[in-house]
């Protein structure tokens, strides 16, 4: 009798907890419950935002975890996503500088190459990723991020550059080191991809993105006004023009002890830091054998020289040597806005010595005129962002003009030396890593030739306008004058067919008897350009937005096909 009265009453004070909880749930359970229904959301809105990403899961997980996703702006959701990776930047840094620190017995290029990755991300990528950022913001009020375009993709594709440079200099490491950073900066990367891909939504719909503007051929690109880049502007055309003796200089080099300084160094380190003003330092005629490295904070820094093999400034450090191929550079520039007149940059390390750069430059909007560039292999390294060159001379031997820039070379003289036996000449090795970053080479209205040492032995060596050295590379040659020592096939592989599919090779109305293009590679990323709206992406006005800052240097240029 107990027992039976005892269980109809546990089960009618069961019954009633479910039937509380049915109709009156938990506050903990209404809460997981929106949360599921809010994550849900922010899961479809992310996945319609990362459509044509590279990265979808990647993208997805990350956008989805942003608070109210359905009310962010596109600026807004790409900030975030920049964020996030600024965050793995700086974690990346930390590890870089901890395993510098704490991982015994590295030999000194493995040192050298994890003080690249430190510079690389915790000083260059930081800083580009924030400039994103501030381009992004409405704290930028003079402008919106439509307007920011160019840039914000400029920063981005260089942003990602970084982080391969950094992995190019500790693979084959003795301790292995890519396994500490490897899969974090490949993270990265991705990230900063997605962010380009997201970036183009910007555009979509805008009047500027809909434009039929004939000179806005590849948007990303940028467009032309009055005929002239922006970016270089009337006063720095003047000086980078105007004879010598007309020049107002802030400071003088002489070796001979005429000037303010001896040294190069000396006058680089007092002149002002962060400044919006052109500083001018006059190189006097001399052979100066030092180690030039214009940093970040040194911006809008101008050298002028006495001219080519007058003003020569020399060094010798190489790969062989134990130097990274990042290091190597007898001059490195990465403060922006840097412009060079009249100078010979050299590394005279040797066919022998592999790689060995005359000049680096990662100085977003930087121009050379009537500059040389004198090494063998790997001699001018267009590290990234925006650059312009013209009625300059490069000499080398293997991938001699490298790097993931959008860089222009206008009017330039290109010449191949004699390498060591059993070697090929390479002119570029192009280092495109993504198909939405703006970077390339494009060669314009060149000379292609070879060196007065390799025309005796011509016949010894194979010489090609270039491989690709990263998936996406991508080169174009037009109006240029291609030499007899080019091979009939043009280009080479790098590895097998990596590479073929994906690339993108051009040649358009070059003349001469290395042009013909009856015998070129086969490949499917090669191709004779036939159409003028084509070639033109490549020019100076489109390819690297030359006419919002190139007239301000007072470099001579064209910025579309032809001369005028």
């Amino acid at each position: 009798m107990y027992i039976q009265k005892k269980k109809p009453s546990l089960f009618l004070a069961l019954s009633s907890i479910f039937l509380l909880t049915f109709f009156f749930p938990p506050k903990s359970l209404l809460v997981s419950s929106t949360q599921q229904i809010h994550v849900h959301k922010n899961i479809q809105i992310a996945n319609s935002h990362c459509q044509d990403t590279l990265y979808p899961q990647l993208c997805i997980s990350t956008l989805s975890l942003i608070p109210n996703l359905h009310q962010k702006s596109i600026p807004e959701i790409i900030s975030s996503n920049v964020n996030v990776t600024m965050n793995e930047v700086k974690s990346s840094a930390e590890n870089c500088s901890n395993i510098l620190h704490h991982v015994s017995k590295l030999d000194p290029i493995e040192k050298r190459a994890l003080d690249d990755c430190i510079e690389l991300l915790g000083d260059t990528t930081i800083d580009e990723l924030q400039t994103t950022l501030y381009d992004l913001s409405t704290k930028n009020s003079s402008n919106s991020p439509l307007k920011h375009y160019n840039d914000l993709q400029t920063l981005l594709s260089g942003a990602m550059t970084n982080q391969d440079t950094c992995l190019n200099g500790i693979y084959n490491s003795k301790h292995n080191l890519s396994q500490y950073i490897e899969k974090n900066l490949h993270t990265i990367s991705q990230h900063v991809s997605n962010s380009l891909v997201m970036l183009k939504k910007l555009k979509t719909g805008s009047a500027q993105g809909s434009s039929s503007n004939s000179n806005e051929v590849f948007p990303e690109y940028g467009t032309m006004k009055n005929g002239y880049p922006k970016w270089l502007k009337k006063k720095d055309r003047t000086l980078l023009q105007a004879p010598v003796n007309q020049i107002k200089f802030d400071l003088v080099v002489a070796k001979d002890g005429s000037g303010n300084f001896t040294t190069i160094n000396a006058a680089l380190s007092a002149a002002p830091n962060s400044s919006s003003t052109r500083f001018v330092i006059y190189i006097k005629a001399g052979t100066y054998f030092e180690y030039i490295d214009v940093e970040r904070k040194k911006s809008m820094i101008m050298f002028v020289g006495d001219g080519i093999g007058k003003t020569v400034i020399k060094g010798n450090r190489n790969v062989v040597d134990g130097w990274t191929t990042f290091r190597s550079a007898t001059v490195a520039v990465v403060g922006n806005g840097f412009l060079a007149r009249g100078i010979t940059f050299e590394n005279y390390a040797g066919p022998s010595k592999h790689q060995a750069v005359a000049l680096r430059s990662g100085s977003d909007l930087s121009a050379f005129y009537q500059c040389s560039f004198v090494a063998y292999q790997d001699t001018l390294y267009v590290h990234s962002l925006r650059q312009f060159y013209r009625n300059c001379d490069v000499y080398g031997t293997v991938d001699f003009i490298f790097g993931n820039a959008a860089v222009v070379l206008q009017n330039c003289n290109l010449y191949a030396r004699k390498p060591n036996p059993n070697q090929k000449n390479l002119f570029t090795a192009q280092g495109r890593e993504d198909p939405n970053q703006n970077t390339g080479i494009s060669i314009l209205n060149c000379k292609v030739e070879a060196a007065s040492d390799l025309v005796p032995v011509l016949s010894s060596f194979k010489n090609y306008l270039g491989r690709p050295w990263k998936q996406y590379s991508r080169t174009v040659i037009l109006f240029s004058n291609i030499g007899s020592l080019i091979d009939p096939a043009g280009w080479l592989e790098w590895s097998g067919d990596f590479a073929l599919n994906t690339l993108y090779y051009g040649e358009y109305l070059n003349r001469g008897p290395g042009s013909n293009t009856s015998a070129r590679v086969k490949w499917p990323g090669y191709r004779v350009i036939n159409s003028s709206t084509e070639a033109s992406q490549f020019t100076v006005g489109n390819f690297i937005q030359g006419s919002e800052w190139i007239p301000a240097t007072e470099v001579p240029f064209y910025s579309g096909l032809t001369s005028s």
